[in-house]
């Protein structure tokens, strides 16, 4: 049998000069240069991009795909196995009815439906695997008026996050005609039912404007509301839970703005604070005064203050719950009496409920080493009731209603696992690497009881480590199947996230990027130390920013790793943030750097991006997976670094590239298909480390 060979990516010169240094990106031509068209129609693709893109797929599969397939599906199986599938969301109510999602044995999608709040029988308002079909789905979610008459749902059918909404009334059952087209997916009913307020893309994919459309005329007559002049802000709609006021927000990474639009009249926005370079702050309304968490006036992790609707500018923000150095605010809900609030303190999330009559509040935590806490309210403004849910990694997911004025706690749902569970058949330790500078970096590990830790066991280590994201130590049936198959899963809380406050953010951006990399190895080299798994043993794996992570860590540590699993990789950071024509760029230089303004940004850049650092040396085997539509980490970024590698690396070690033609940054739409790439991915960590076959060679 003829072995598949390795597709070779055509070399190209591609010169440019920045700040007096030319590069040569022979690659470069991967990039399409009627991106944006491919994003929604990905059949224009040019045909000498689509050919390089399909030979990597059909290597891929002659390689590895086709030769796994029996044990991916044995994994999807399991993991399949261990989701309900005839199962309900909780009923949230609001008014004379109460809203739900459900999903059905067997389909890919929820139905949207509802009872009446004094009894009665279910109505589905929305069944999305009829309006899926077999096609790409992104749903956006539905969003009834308050009429309790009409529902907007809106949907993207290619992966590349162009929403159309559409209005369907309820009485009937029956879809509008009229589509609001090609919007940002975000979107609010106007209080009397009559219009929508919409976010717009630019033609940069950016979403830059709101309209406001009036049911029954043209979207083309559709007034702006709203624009933001600057490229490096996204803006979004939404409104209090009050119902008072529309909210407009204007943000990037570091700095935010909010404007307000009378609910009930409408009419022009009116601006909170102006915005303040690296000042953030978010508003929720109760009784005419603003509830405002923010970190201005050096509050690193937040404070509540409060503001007169009428007078809110940020002269007469007066501090309600005061700043608290290593206490992080992450979320804040008001209802009629209360305010709750989500925090992490000492890297785990707790809800403080305060009751705004008295003053007194009360704290809500749990007892495991490692956990994952959530707080919502539904609908309704005027309500004692909020709704928690927690889950470890030992324990699956369990839902609560907290009434506040009687402190019952009720549950609600727990989360079912149709082939068994058993939470005292794992364990979960919280441990701390010691990071270059001294730092140290929590590590939430799960494990089988049992699995002997004297080095012998495999391990796949995750991480995320950007834009203050933290990875909940959060119930996954995924993992299991790794862990039932001896693996230690762990997961590394590097800076970059907010695991240990707003500092530990600020410590992984920017010009102390590279602490989120040398966090990672660090969590790697103490696993290793404290025998949970050797040198060699370990997969990686991240994806989007987390996909920079596992690019940088091949660069500087080869060797540490048995895999790495790099999903919609960001790897081309310099390129990318040198292109301001793309989506995510202006909004982002925040993060990482301009390079087409600063030297110093460039240089910076330069010296640990992924796809520039890539040198010649023994990599492990690396398993990139793309998303053809994908607005976000464009498809050209892991194609890009595959070509490279493949061009520049010593040694045999595999190196697969798999592009979802007919998907975006999230990959496959269905809850099932999603569970396939999983399936796929945990394929490649067994094979990486031999418990389930071997690699070739390319």
């Amino acid at each position: 049998m003829t072995k598949p060979t390795a597709p070779v990516a055509a070399r190209k010169s591609h010169k440019v000069t920045f700040h007096n240094i030319q590069r040569d990106d022979p690659y470069h031509w991967l990039r399409a240069d009627n991106w944006q068209e491919v994003m929604q129609k990905p059949e224009t693709l040019a045909p000498d991009i689509r050919a390089y893109l399909e030979a990597e797929n059909a290597f891929y599969e002659a390689e590895f795909g086709t030769r796994t397939k029996a044990l991916q599906d044995t994994i999807y199986k399991e993991i399949r196995g261990r989701i309900k599938e005839d199962d309900s969301g909780i009923a949230s109510p609001d008014g004379p009815f109460a809203y739900n999602s459900r999903m059905l044995e067997g389909k890919q999608y929820p139905l949207i439906v509802r009872t009446a709040r004094d009894g009665g029988p279910e109505t589905i308002l929305l069944d999305c695997n009829v309006e899926a079909g077999d096609a790409y789905f992104g749903f956006a979610g539905a969003e009834h008026d308050r009429s309790h008459r009409y529902l907007a749902w809106a949907a993207d059918r290619a992966g590349s996050e162009y929403y159309d909404i559409v209005i369907r009334d309820l009485d009937t059952g029956k879809d509008s005609a009229e589509v609001i087209e090609q919007t940002a997916g975000s979107y609010v009913w106007s209080n009397d039912s009559k219009a929508i307020y919409y976010t717009e893309y630019d033609d940069n994919h950016r979403p830059y404007r709101i309209r406001l459309h009036t049911i029954g005329t043209d979207q083309a007559s559709d007034p702006i509301i709203f624009e933001e002049k600057d490229p490096g802000f996204f803006v979004g709609v939404g409104r209090t839970l009050s119902d008072k006021f529309i909210v407009i927000d204007a943000h990037d990474h570091q700095t935010s703005e909010c404007w307000l639009i009378d609910a009930e009249l409408g009419g022009t926005p009116r601006l909170v604070a102006p915005r303040l370079t690296d000042r953030e702050y978010d508003i929720d309304e109760r009784d005419g005064v603003l509830y405002i968490r923010t970190n201005a006036d050096g509050a690193e992790d937040f404070k509540l203050v409060t503001a007169p609707v009428d007078n809110s500018g940020a002269e007469n923000w007066t501090d309600l719950i005061p700043h608290q150095q290593g206490v992080l605010i992450l979320d804040t809900i008001v209802i009629r009496n209360h305010l709750l609030r989500l925090e992490r303190f000492e890297g785990l999330p707790r809800i403080v409920v305060r009751d705004l009559r008295s003053g007194k509040e009360e704290t809500v935590r749990f007892d495991e080493e490692a956990y994952s806490l959530g707080m919502s309210v539904g609908y309704e403004f005027d309500t004692s009731v909020f709704r928690l849910t927690y889950s470890s990694p030992t324990t699956p997911s369990r839902t609560y209603d907290m009434d506040l004025e009687t402190g019952i706690r009720t549950l609600l749902k727990e989360q079912e696992v149709p082939s068994g569970h058993n939470p005292d058949d794992y364990e979960t330790r919280r441990l701390f690497a010691t990071a270059p500078d001294g730092e140290q970096v929590p590590v939430t590990v799960l494990y089988r009881k049992g699995t002997k830790l004297d080095g012998s066991a495999p391990a796949l280590l995750y991480g995320y480590g950007a834009y203050g994201m933290s990875m909940p130590s959060a119930f996954s049936i995924s993992a299991l199947s790794l862990v039932d198959r001896g693996f230690v899963h762990a997961t590394a809380h590097i800076r970059g996230g907010m695991e240990k406050g707003y500092r530990w953010y600020v410590e992984g951006r920017r010009e102390h990027k590279t602490n989120t990399f040398t966090d990672f190895i660090a969590a790697a080299e103490m696993l290793i130390d404290k025998g949970y798994t050797s040198k060699g043993r370990i997969v990686a794996q991240g994806g989007s920013a987390g996909g920079m992570l596992m690019g940088a860590i091949a660069n500087l540590r080869p060797d540490l790793w048995g895999g790495i699993i790099a999903q919609v990789p960001f790897v081309d950071v310099l390129n990318t943030m040198l292109d301001e024509t793309l989506p995510l760029t202006p909004p982002e230089w925040p993060e990482w750097g301009n390079p087409l303004a600063s030297a110093e940004d460039y240089a910076r850049i330069a010296a640990y991006a992924p796809y520039e650092q890539v040198g010649p040396q023994a990599y492990p085997p690396i398993f990139a997976l793309a998303g053809l539509t994908d607005p976000r980490v464009t498809y050209w970024e892991p194609a890009k670094w595959v070509a490279k590698l493949r061009a520049t690396k010593t040694g045999n070690a595999p190196l697969y590239l798999k592009t979802n033609m007919g998907a975006g940054h999230g990959g496959a739409s269905g809850r099932f298909d999603r569970l396939k790439e999983t399936a796929e991915c945990y394929a490649f960590a067994l094979n990486a480390v031999g418990l389930e076959g071997t690699f070739g060679s390319n």
